[in-house]
């Protein structure tokens, strides 16, 4: 055997033992289990970030970095903004529900200031903001904390929740697709996971 060919023997791929493929977004009871264990826990940081990241539908790395400016004016919660995607480099717009506030306003309220612009600054890094890697860790512990399989589900999970709900709800692709800051259309329909039989099923329910 080849020094490359031991190589690839002894290396253990980045995703052994773990579930790959797209993560399956939260039902509504997951979602409200998670905000009574945090709320219970007072885990003020966390409950902030979790509903922002339901609400905002924004990909693990835009999320992190989120500034007070985007969420808040003069002390004020928003109730709409719109970041520009770091991926796409394209505005998409989200919205704060009234819980989402609430937590936001709170986590507000014991947020050290005037350590940096950071909505969720880091607690190791001076003026810097939580890694997308600590985000991930963030996500496997709520997931744990409510029986799921962390492996099973990650940031997507929540970055695919409510418009998940919205398309079952609605079946509105294109207002799916601004909420995702998708360019393509097929790329939302990917994303969601829709099949032929979504597609007929609602194509049966419009009579002409």
């Amino acid at each position: 055997m080849s020094v490359q060919q031991d190589a690839r023997a002894s290396h253990k791929p980045w995703n052994a033992g773990r579930i790959v493929g797209a993560k399956p977004p939260l039902k509504p009871q997951h979602i409200w289990a998670l905000r009574t264990r945090l709320q219970m826990e007072k885990r003020v940081r966390d409950l902030a970030m979790f509903n922002v990241a339901i609400d905002s539908k924004l990909r693990g790395c835009d999320l992190v970095r989120l500034g007070l400016g985007d969420v808040a004016v003069g002390g004020t919660v928003r109730t709409r903004s719109t970041v520009i995607q770091q991926k796409a480099g394209r505005p998409v717009p989200f919205e704060l529900t009234a819980t989402t506030r609430s937590a936001v306003a709170a986590w507000l309220g014991v947020r050290l200031t005037g350590a940096s612009d950071w909505l969720w600054p880091s607690r190791s890094r001076a003026g810097d903001h939580i890694t997308t890697r600590q985000y991930g860790r963030l996500v496997d512990h709520w997931m744990t904390l409510i029986g799921l399989d962390p492996a099973a589900y990650g940031t997507h999970s929540l970055r695919r929740t409510k418009v998940s709900l919205i398309y079952k709800r609605t079946g509105n692709l294109r207002a799916c697709q601004l909420l995702l800051g998708h360019t393509k259309l097929e790329s939302t329909v990917m994303y969601l996971g829709i099949e032929v039989d979504d597609a007929l099923q609602m194509s049966e329910q419009e009579e002409i």
